[in-house]
């Protein structure tokens, strides 16, 4: 009997283990629009740069959190965009070239993506034809997030406002 006791531990360490180390799939635009093109989906694009301390945070904390990571992985593409890479992004026959100016420039993409608001990080959700459904600015902590994943994934948007929304759900 106390074999079968460690067994069954075993067994559930494993499963945790695995359950927690579980992260988001992230992609980059360029595999996100290939993977609409097969199967749409709605878009999660996290703006981030190199130097930003609160996108760190939010990949060391929120973008680890098992429900944060499940939501995202089976309802949306999660997208990292950095603001300032200097590679070119194609996409719909354009390209998005790295414009010099401010800090480290920026990516023509996501200062279209962001409307020239550019705060870091920024998550702005989009539906399967690149409409955007939000723009969030700022750090977030897990709950926060999922009611804005919610909002998207459940279509929401369609029938309420965001702020509407978010009162009604707290």
């Amino acid at each position: 009997m106390p074999i079968l006791k460690y067994c069954l531990f075993a067994l559930l360490l494993v499963l945790t283990q695995s359950a927690t180390s579980q992260e988001v799939n992230w992609m980059t635009w360029e595999e996100a629009a290939k993977a609409i093109e097969k199967q749409p989906r709605k878009v999660f694009v996290d703006v981030y740069t190199n130097w930003c301390g609160w996108c760190k945070k939010m990949d060391a904390t929120t973008f680890k959190d098992p429900t944060i990571v499940e939501e995202l992985n089976s309802k949306f593409y999660a997208v990292k965009l950095n603001a300032e890479q200097k590679e070119s992004i194609f996409w719909k026959g354009e390209e998005f070239k790295w414009v010099a100016g401010g800090r480290d420039g920026i990516n023509k993409l996501a200062h279209d993506l962001l409307d020239g608001q550019l705060s870091y990080p920024t998550y702005v959700i989009l539906d399967a034809e690149y409409s955007r459904i939000l723009i969030s600015p700022g750090y977030m902590e897990s709950p926060m997030l999922m009611k804005e994943l919610k909002f998207a994934a459940e279509e929401h948007y369609k029938t309420v406002s965001w702020e509407t929304f978010k009162e009604k759900s707290k």
